[in-house]
């Protein structure tokens, strides 16, 4: 068997290494479009903070994969996809056969779109150069301007503080993840970045960065406000990356859409990560998760799949973040992803605490904890049972311990 993944990301990789494991016999290619063999994404902000060396970011080699027996092809480009012929297309040029493909493409970053946006110390956070190049800038920086209501905003602006870097964060909307929290949430965010030094700016966009000699000096906002900088992180959301599959055949909405077993409408044709529209059994319904823990639990599913087995995706998807000198704990379903949710919340600005729980019809489907996560193990149990919440007991779930 011929097994082609594209993208050697945590579900990618994953899913190569177990297709290897369980059938020593079968041929597996992993396709990138970086230099790099896999490296841990959810270490990137502690490296720019410069708590971890490189060498701990990086978790495999191309010599690890060769001793692996997995063909690794770096810098390589598919340009599309043929289900007819059963290959895909490499640009510049080039076809590979497959008997089975896995679509781990992820997202990318989308970039800052107004005059001087792409000036060199314009940066976007989510590869290892990226990475590299923003570390590079903060070792000289004074002040910096971020910009988005993201959680890759955020990790931008607790990197620069932590090097010192008078911030500005500027978010368009009215809070961060103005999707997720509601406005008593948003206060306890900005309380809790201010307190670290993060100079905030609500409903402003950025109209134009100022270029001298090359390099940004400066941003204006869409109110006028000027506002020097040495450099400008950028977190504006993900492209999912499915434009190599316009034709293909391939169902594709947001991202890949797929069933519970992650195969999409194309026999022989699967789907994990970040990239992945999933047929969620625990919510019923379509759903996307960009977190390592999700990619890492696609990529063995996808692989049992792709040898033949029949295991569908059955959990809750998490995601847990410091959020300066607290935390933050994203369960299951949010707004993010499907705003026809109902929720109920508490917020304690004075113990640095929130806690929103949200329900589609009568089930708990996600929640989100800031400053504690206590219960957080009842509360993922009833969103994956889907045990009914009747309405005059949810408010008691704040409490959950």
């Amino acid at each position: 068997m011929k097994h082609v993944i594209v993208g050697n990301g945590a579900a990618g990789t994953t899913a190569a290494e177990l297709i290897r494991s369980k059938d020593p016999a079968a041929a597996v290619t992993l396709i990138t479009d970086e230099p790099y063999a896999l490296y841990n994404r959810v270490a990137l902000p502690r490296y720019i903070k410069s708590l971890v060396p490189e060498d701990k970011v990086v978790m495999r080699s191309p010599a690890q994969f060769t001793a692996a027996g997995i063909r690794f092809l770096p810098e390589s480009r598919v340009a599309g996809v043929s289900v007819q012929e059963h290959t895909v297309l490499l640009d510049p040029g080039g076809e590979l056969p497959w008997d089975r493909l896995l679509i781990a493409t992820g997202g990318r970053p989308n970039p800052l779109a107004v005059p001087g946006g792409n000036a060199p110390n314009v940066h976007n956070f989510q590869t290892l150069n990226e990475s590299k190049a923003i570390l590079s800038d903060l070792s000289h920086a004074r002040s910096g301007v971020t910009v988005g209501g993201s959680f890759i905003a955020y990790e931008l602006t607790e990197g620069f503080r932590h090097h010192d870097v008078d911030t500005t964060w500027l978010i368009r909307g009215p809070r961060w993840l103005r999707r997720i929290l509601d406005a008593d949430g948003g206060r306890l965010v900005d309380h809790i970045a201010r307190e670290h030094g993060v100079h905030m700016v609500y409903g402003e966009e950025v109209a134009e960065v100022t270029v001298k000699d090359g390099l940004a000096v400066g941003v204006t906002t869409t109110a006028g406000r000027s506002l020097p900088c040495d450099l400008v992180g950028v977190g504006l959301g993900l492209t999912m990356n499915i434009d190599f599959l316009a034709g293909s055949g391939i169902a594709t909405h947001r991202g890949v859409l797929t069933d519970r077993f992650l195969r999409t409408s194309v026999p022989d044709v699967f789907a994990a990560g970040d990239v992945a529209e999933f047929d969620d059994v625990v919510l019923g319904r379509h759903n996307m998760m960009g977190t390592w823990d999700n990619a890492l639990a696609h990529g063995r599913v996808a692989a049992v799949n792709m040898m033949g087995g029949e295991a569908p995706y059955v959990d809750v998807p998490t995601y847990q973040s410091g959020l300066f000198d607290t935390i933050i704990s994203v369960l299951g379903m949010t707004p993010e992803n499907h705003p026809d949710l109902e929720s109920v919340g508490a917020v304690d600005v004075a113990a640095r605490t929130c806690r929103k729980l949200f329900f589609l019809g009568d089930r708990l489907v996600g929640a989100v904890l800031i400053g504690s996560i206590r219960g957080k193990r009842l509360l993922m149990d009833m969103i994956r049972s889907g045990t009914p919440v009747p309405i005059s007991e949810r408010r008691a779930l704040l409490d959950a311990r």
